[in-house]
């Protein structure tokens, strides 16, 4: 995109919109490169892994930083679909994933428990019921109960 629209004459991008788009992009690319970095750090002090964004997912960021106009990416014109049957999945960050299951294994705590709640607020009604008939039986000893 960069080369597409840089003048060959003063190398420079002409279009305010596209000079614009391309300076978010590297901003949001150099913010990711940033945490990926970070994060490979948090995780193993040693690794030797390399911080560079993968292709895919340096296109997913310029296809949501990029604003459309008639159905188009601007400076990029149409594609004929935004991701091939056959790509890999989108970039998926791990905080993001650990922030989701820790959600839910909140969530699933809450229900263990509310369900554990229900089940002893049953065993104490069924305990209330029989205490109950015995008492009933006691007052009405010539009456037939269930």
């Amino acid at each position: 995109m960069k080369t597409a629209h840089t003048n060959k004459h003063t190398e420079e991008i002409d279009d305010g919109v596209v000079r614009d788009v391309l300076s978010l992009i590297e901003t949001q690319k150099e913010d990711e490169e940033t945490r990926l970095s970070q994060l490979q750090t948090d995780l193993d002090a040693t690794s030797t892994a390399s911080t560079n964004l993968s292709r895919i997912r340096i296109n997913e960021i310029v296809e949501l930083s990029v604003p459309k106009k008639k159905g188009r990416l601007v400076g990029l014109g149409r594609r004929a679909r935004s991701v091939p049957p056959s790509a890999p999945q989108p970039y998926v960050d791990p905080e993001v994933l650990m922030d989701q299951l820790k959600d839910k294994d909140d969530r699933i705590a809450a229900l263990e428990q509310k369900m554990a709640d229900q089940e002893a607020g049953w065993e104490a009604t069924g305990k209330q019921n029989e205490q109950m008939m015995e008492m009933m039986k006691r007052m009405y000893p010539n009456e037939q109960f269930p």
